[in-house]
């Protein structure tokens, strides 16, 4: 029921402890899964206490049990080590503390571990955080490296010293979080958001060593991988060797074997690079002196052409063949004229010969009327008649007598 309060009429603190404690007890028992960070075994006492964490959220709750209960575990649980306990909620009235009173410890086996492990890597597939797409392509020569690794671990220095090696102008911001146990997760997600959030650094690299399965089941963490899939800065999964595979390596955008192998995929190797360069030079260089050869000997063999040895040969070719075209043309033209002088001269001599003034020339004469007829008979004309009489010097009147 809802309780009356009011600045007027509060509640003491000891009937706020009651009234929450008696909600906590009737609160049935529950299952609670969580890591063990602290154990305490006093000698001689009958309860044993320790402290379980959820790593995920940084949340712990103490946990009290019977020595009974706990020994019957001992021996495969220890601090780290994951566990599932069945308590009942208790709360401690006089300091109005929160507590578990376990009745059963049941230690998570590596087998089920992983059946965890592989359902997680399904859902995570499904919403696509896994997916090529989303993933994005390293910068070829980054300003400023973020690392999140352990403090003086040999995965920092194994990626530090042979990214240096490759390239000794490159920058880090090293972030040294927890690797491994109740901790790691919380810091490690902290370090990722804060070199996400600085826009001079161009990729993250999460590295470590390799380790058994629970060493590295913070890189298996959900939280961890929500936190790489919304990251705006490439992110590279450097965790232990070939064989781990946490689901950060699935959802980085790039996953290298080792550190080292992290080391060398984010940053070009100077001397690889020099070559490189020296050896595209090189190429380019034969390629120009290549093309020049060809041209040279093109030009060359067109120099050697007769006609570049003797340009105003092609001239002097053409000048003999204008030459002779126009001899030709004038002995054509001269044999056109001259047969047509000579047929010119046979017409005009027929003409001539028929003409009738080569008649009148021979003597004859031609007697025309006044009309301008011409007289061809005797029976045409009558006596006295004036007729006209036309010879090869001139014409005259005739009349005629009978």
């Amino acid at each position: 029921m809802a309780l009356n309060t009011s600045a007027d009429a509060p509640l003491p603190v000891g009937e706020v402890s009651r009234l929450i404690g008696g909600w906590i007890d009737r609160l049935g028992a529950v299952w609670v899964e969580g890591q063990i960070t602290q154990l305490s075994r006093r000698p001689g006492a009958g309860v044993v206490f320790l402290t379980l964490r959820d790593p995920s959220y940084d949340i712990s709750v103490s946990v009290t049990c019977y020595r009974q209960v706990f020994d019957a575990i001992a021996d495969v649980v220890s601090e780290g080590a994951r566990v599932v306990v069945q308590a009942k909620p208790e709360w401690y009235a006089p300091r109005g503390q929160l507590s578990l009173r376990a009745t059963e410890i049941r230690p998570v086996g590596i087998g089920e571990l992983l059946v965890r492990l592989e359902r997680l890597k399904k859902s995570l597939g499904a919403e696509g955080l896994f997916a090529a797409d989303r993933k994005k392509p390293l910068p070829f020569l980054p300003q400023l490296i973020g690392l999140v690794c352990g403090r003086a671990s040999a995965a920092e220095r194994d990626v530090l010293e042979n990214a240096r090696r490759r390239w000794p102008a490159v920058r880090f911001e090293v972030r040294n979080t927890a690797v491994q146990g109740v901790n790691a997760v919380a810091q490690v997600v902290q370090a990722v958001k804060e070199l996400d959030a600085l826009p001079e650094v161009d990729v993250i690299v999460v590295a470590r060593g390799g380790g058994s399965v629970e060493d590295l089941l913070p890189f298996s963490d959900e939280q961890l991988v929500r936190a790489v899939a919304a990251c705006r800065t490439p992110v590279v999964s450097a965790i232990g060797h070939e064989p781990d595979a946490p689901l950060l390596d699935l959802v980085a955008d790039v996953r290298a074997s080792t550190p080292t192998d992290a080391a060398k995929r984010i940053v070009p190797d100077v001397g690889e690079e020099q070559d490189r360069v020296q050896a595209l030079r090189d190429r380019a260089l034969r390629t120009v002196r290549g093309l020049l050869d060809r041209e040279e000997r093109g030009l060359a063999h067109a120099l050697a052409r007769p006609v570049m040895e003797r340009p105003h040969r092609m001239v002097d070719e053409r000048a003999a063949e204008v030459d002779a075209l126009a001899d030709r043309s004038r002995r054509v033209l001269r044999h056109l004229l001259d047969r047509a002088d000579s047929e010119l001269s046979h017409t005009r001599a027929r003409v001539v010969a028929l003409s009738p003034a080569a008649t009148l020339e021979r003597g004859y004469a031609v007697l025309q009327r006044p009309d301008g007829t011409v007289v061809r008979s005797p029976e045409e004309v009558t006596a006295a008649e004036e007729l006209r009489a036309r010879v090869a010097e001139g014409e005259f009147t005739v009349r005629v007598a009978e």
